[in-house]
C-alpha cells in the first residue's frame, strides 16, 4: 500500500465530474486500499478519488463503524435536514456549517462487483453526502452557510 498525495482546493481535478468506474480490477482494488491508508494517515473519515488526483467515482469512508468502499455510489433516498460543522482534507485550514440530509440511502457497487444499499443516519449520512459531492466537483465550502479558519493548536498545549 502507498500513501497518496491529497489534492488541495485550487487543483482542477477537485472541480471535475468524476468518471464512472467501468470495471473492477486489481488496479481499482489497489486504489481503494491506498485511499483508505491515506485517509487513516490524515485522520480523515472519508476520501474521494478526486482528492487523490484520480477522476473516478470511488469513495472510502470510516466514521468508526468500519471501512466502507463505495464504487459508483448514488444517493437514492434522502430525509430530514441537519446543519453541522464540516471540514475537508482538501480544504485543510477551514471549517464550516453545512446543511445536509439527516438520513440517506446510497446504492453502490462493492469491491467484488455486488450492488449494495447502505442506509445511513448521523455522521455516516453526512460523510456520504460530503464525499459524493467531491465526485461532482463540489467542495463543502460551496454549500457552507458559514466558513471560518480552523483553530490552530497552541504549541504550548503539546507540552502539557
Amino acid at each position: 500500500m502507498a500513501k497518496l498525495k491529497i489534492m488541495i482546493a485550487g487543483n482542477p481535478v477537485l472541480r471535475e465530474e468524476a468518471k464512472p468506474v467501468e470495471r473492477i480490477d486489481k488496479k481499482l482494488q489497489r486504489l481503494l486500499k491506498d485511499m483508505a491508508e491515506t485517509m487513516y494517515a490524515a485522520d480523515g473519515v472519508g476520501l474521494a478519488a478526486p482528492q487523490v488526483g484520480v477522476s473516478k467515482r470511488v469513495v472510502v469512508i470510516d466514521v468508526g463503524e468500519g471501512l466502507y468502499e463505495l464504487i459508483n455510489p448514488v444517493i437514492v433516498e434522502r430525509e430530514g435536514k441537519v446543519v453541522g460543522s464540516e471540514g475537508c482534507l482538501s480544504v485543510p485550514d477551514y471549517e464550516g456549517e453545512v446543511e445536509r440530509s439527516e438520513y440517506v440511502e446510497c446504492e453502490f457497487t462493492d469491491r467484488t462487483g455486488q450492488r449494495m444499499l447502505l442506509q445511513a443516519g448521523g455522521l455516516l449520512a453526512v460523510c456520504i453526502q460530503h464525499e459524493l459531492d467531491h465526485l461532482d466537483g463540489i467542495l463543502f465550502i460551496d454549500k457552507a452557510q458559514t466558513i471560518s479558519p480552523k483553530a490552530k493548536e497552541n504549541p504550548s498545549d503539546a507540552l502539557k
